[in-house]
């Protein structure tokens, strides 16, 4: 039997240390951003539960700008005054979204929870197996009464599909959620920062609304929250959509 050579005795253990290393770094990097996650999750009164730790993970490594694709739109209308934008008129396109209701108690808690199930089917757990990859933004559906004064407990959280995958989306292991198609819609969209919970969006619905010239055009009970950010962030970037009526 020939002897293993110290050299390459010494490698071989050199590259097992690397490996266990590299494991370990990965195991504490998991740890981390689970405990930031676990922490903003409490904020919003939402546990987040051990399980998340691989998909925060894998989110994370790949939320790079380069990583994301943003859903495709056509530009009808940029709206500015005294260089300040109002709002912008665009057309998005027929597409399948990959969707899950949600009815907590606050709208913060409804977001959080829709977003990690998302993130799980986003993250291998679907009939391919493979990592979806991020599309932004993701969107909430909400609704308010007709007066617009006051908004609704149930949201729908959605994802849309990355174009690779419209003709054939892999299926949700989580029966929760549900892909669907959309039509072709016109929205309005006006850009604002920070939380979204119930009152800051009731206040950007009341405020588009006086901004547009035309506001009965639009649906006036159904809404859409665009975020460009995970809302484990503070400073998130978000735009409210008006839906053209049909």
């Amino acid at each position: 039997m020939a002897e293993e050579s110290p050299d390459s005795a010494y490698h071989s253990h050199g590259s097992s240390l690397e490996e266990e290393g590299a494991e370990r770094m990965d195991d504490e990097e998991q740890e981390r951003l689970l405990s930031y996650w676990q922490s903003v999750g409490r904020g919003h009164q939402v546990d987040v539960p051990r399980d998340m730790a691989e998909p925060i993970q894998q989110l994370t490594r790949n939320n790079s700008p380069q990583e994301r694709q943003s859903i495709p739109f056509t530009l009808i209308q940029r709206k500015e005054k005294l260089g300040d934008l109002l709002y912008e008129k665009r057309q998005y396109g027929k597409a399948k979204w990959a969707c899950i209701k949600m009815k907590e108690k606050q709208y913060e808690q409804s977001i959080c929870l829709g977003f990690m199930k998302l993130m799980r089917y986003i993250c291998e757990q679907n009939s391919s197996g493979l990592y979806l990859g991020i599309t932004i933004p993701i969107v909430t559906i909400v609704h308010t009464n007709e007066s617009q004064s006051e908004m609704r407990q149930a949201v729908t959280v959605a994802y849309y599909l990355p174009e690779v995958l419209q003709d054939q989306p892999p299926h949700p292991f989580d029966s929760d959620i549900i892909i669907e198609e959309w039509p072709s819609t016109i929205v309005y969209s006006r850009s604002f920062r920070g939380i979204t919970n119930e009152d800051s969006i009731m206040r950007e619905i009341n405020l588009l609304a006086e901004i547009l010239e035309s506001p009965e055009l639009c649906l006036q009970d159904t809404f859409i929250i665009a975020g460009y950010t995970n809302p484990a962030a503070a400073n998130r970037h978000n735009e409210i959509w008006f839906l053209q009526r049909p």
